[in-house]
C-alpha cells in the first residue's frame, strides 16, 4: 500500500489489515509500549483547510512512531500562490517521506500521488474522507464486534463523510442506508457501485431509512466552504436530526457516531450526543490510532 486516496482504492482486506494494525497500536499505546516503527521518517501535512483532529492526531501519530512532522500552511506554501501541484510534487518528493494534504479538490491529492515519488495520504477532500472513516470502522467493530449484517444509517448531507461511510460499510458486509433530502444525495456513481455490490438504499424517508440500525452516523449540514447556504440549509435539513424518535426506530443497543465538530440541536440534539458521548469520542481518539497504522502501512511499505 502506497498511498491512500480514497477507500474504493482499497480491498476489503487491506482494510481489515489496516484496522488490526490500529487495534495492535491502540493496545501498545494504552500499555505504554514503545512502537517507533517510523525512525527517521519525515510527513509533510499540507493544510488548504483548518483542522483540529486531524492536524493534532497526525503530529501525535508520527511522534509516537518516532518520526516527525512538519505543518505546511497552503498561505506559506507557493502551491497557494499558484505553483503548480505536479511541481509542488516534485520538489517535496526530494525533501519529505509521505505527504498527508488536507485540501479541497479530489484531484489535487490525485495529482500529488501521481507526480511525486513518495506515499499522499488524503486528509479530507471535499470528495472523501478515508481517513475518518477506517477510525469510524475501527470503533464499530470495537463495539459491536463485527461488520457483516450490521445496517449503518447514515442522516444528514451526502458529502465527502457520507460517500466515504458507503464505500467501508459495502466493502465490509454491512447494510448501508442514507437518508438525506433531494438534491442533497451523496455521489451518483457511488451510490450506484453501492447498489450493485451490496445492501444499499437512499432516500428522504428518515425512520424508514433508520429502522433497525446497528449504528447511526451524522455530519454537520454545512460543512467547511458552504458556510455562505448554512441558514439556507438550517431550513433543508431540519428534519435530518438524530433525536429520541429515530433513536427509538434504530435497534435498542445502537450506538451513535459524529465525525466531529457538532452542532447540537442541528444534525443531533444535545440529549442524545451526551447520552452517546462516550462512543463519540472513542471514534475521536481511534483517529490517531487508525492514521498511525495507515501511516506505517503507507511509509514502510
Amino acid at each position: 500500500m502506497k498511498n491512500l486516496l480514497k477507500l474504493m482504492d482499497l480491498t476489503d482486506k487491506e482494510i481489515i489489515e489496516i484496522l488490526n494494525l490500529a487495534d495492535q497500536l491502540k493496545f501498545e499505546k494504552k500499555n505504554g509500549i514503545p512502537h517507533r516503527l517510523l525512525e527517521g521518517k519525515v510527513l509533510g501535512l499540507i493544510f488548504e483547510k483548518s483542522s483540529t483532529r486531524t492536524r493534532v492526531s497526525f503530529e501525535v501519530g508520527m511522534f509516537d512512531l518516532g518520526g516527525m512532522s512538519l505543518f505546511l500552511s497552503s498561505r506559506d506554501l507557493q502551491i497557494g500562490r499558484g505553483e503548480a501541484v505536479q511541481d509542488t510534487a516534485r520538489v517535496l518528493s526530494r525533501y519529505l517521506d509521505g505527504i498527508m494534504i488536507r485540501t479541497y479538490a479530489q484531484e489535487e491529492v490525485e495529482a500529488l500521488a501521481k507526480f511525486g515519488t513518495i506515499p499522499i495520504i488524503n486528509g479530507l477532500t471535499d470528495y472523501c474522507h478515508p481517513c475518518q472513516v477506517l477510525a469510524d470502522l475501527m470503533t464499530i467493530r470495537e463495539i459491536k464486534g463485527n461488520f457483516r449484517g450490521r445496517k449503518l444509517c447514515y442522516i444528514g448531507d451526502g458529502n465527502n463523510m457520507t460517500n466515504s461511510l458507503i464505500v467501508g460499510g459495502i466493502k465490509l458486509g454491512m447494510q448501508v442506508a442514507v437518508a438525506c433530502p433531494k438534491g442533497y444525495e451523496p455521489d451518483a456513481a457511488l451510490m450506484k457501485w453501492a447498489a450493485e455490490n451490496g445492501e444499499f438504499s437512499c432516500s428522504e424517508d428518515v425512520l424508514g431509512e433508520a429502522s433497525d440500525a446497528d449504528v447511526l452516523y451524522t455530519d454537520v449540514w454545512a460543512s467547511m466552504g458552504q458556510e455562505q447556504e448554512a441558514e439556507e440549509r438550517k431550513k433543508v435539513f431540519k428534519q435530518y436530526q438524530i433525536n429520541d424518535k429515530v433513536m427509538n426506530v434504530a435497534k435498542s443497543d445502537a450506538i451513535v457516531l459524529h465525525c466531529l465538530p457538532a452542532h447540537r440541536e442541528e444534525e443531533i440534539t444535545s440529549a442524545v450526543f451526551e447520552k452517546h458521548s462516550r462512543e463519540i469520542f472513542e471514534e475521536a481518539e481511534n483517529r490517531l490510532h487508525a492514521q498511525k497504522a495507515v501511516l506505517v502501512k503507507c511509509l514502510r511499505g
